[in-house]
């Protein structure tokens, strides 16, 4: 019975830590790299038939060339919502809009810019390892919890903390190889 607790224990973090790194990955897509991604606008509010709604509910994505993120919105009606809400988010675009698509260009970004983005993408990865270390810890207080209850062994609590340093460095990886993968785009000119 015990044994399955740590079963369970152990399949319950690697579960946590799998959504901290995909949650990091999705953080890192929302970095302006100096290319379109509609990964900078999709999540972005706007107001439409009186209710909040994202951007990726109100348009159509298409990417023509790499400096360039075409908005196509399912109703003409809400191109000025979108457009609006596009120069209130603070990303430094400027929509061009000609009644039935949005233009984002993506200017060139300066070196220095892509050095602060770069700075930026690892404090996000510093965060996402944080956010996998605490994880690792509340685990780890559930594997003591099993051994004070009584009925497992100390050698295996040991081989469950151990196996779950090792899910928690593979999940530490994964993260590290996200960010090296993000810096080398931010990086490269």
């Amino acid at each position: 019975m015990s044994e399955e607790l740590i079963g369970m224990v152990l399949a319950d973090a690697d579960e946590r830590m799998d959504e901290a790194v995909t949650s990091a990955k999705r953080e890192f897509s929302t970095v302006r790299t100096g290319r379109a991604s509609s990964a900078l606008v999709e999540r972005i509010q706007v107001e439409a038939y009186g209710v909040k709604m994202t951007m990726r509910e109100l348009v159509t994505f298409s990417i023509p060339e790499a400096s360039q993120l075409i908005l196509t919105p399912h109703d003409p009606a809400n191109t000025a919502a979108i457009e609006r809400a596009i120069q209130q988010s603070q990303l430094g675009l400027s929509p061009s809009n000609d009644g039935r698509i949005i233009r984002l260009s993506f200017p060139p970004l300066t070196h220095e810019r892509r050095r602060e983005l770069a700075k930026l993408v690892r404090s996000m990865a510093e965060d996402s390892r944080h956010r996998v270390r605490g994880l690792r810890r509340q685990s780890r207080k559930d594997l003591d919890e099993i051994e004070k209850d009584g009925g497992v062994s100390a050698d295996a609590i040991a081989r469950a903390c151990d196996r779950l340093d090792d899910i928690t460095r593979d999940h530490e990886k994964l993260i590290d190889d996200a960010l090296a993968s993000k810096e080398e785009e931010l990086l490269e000119v």
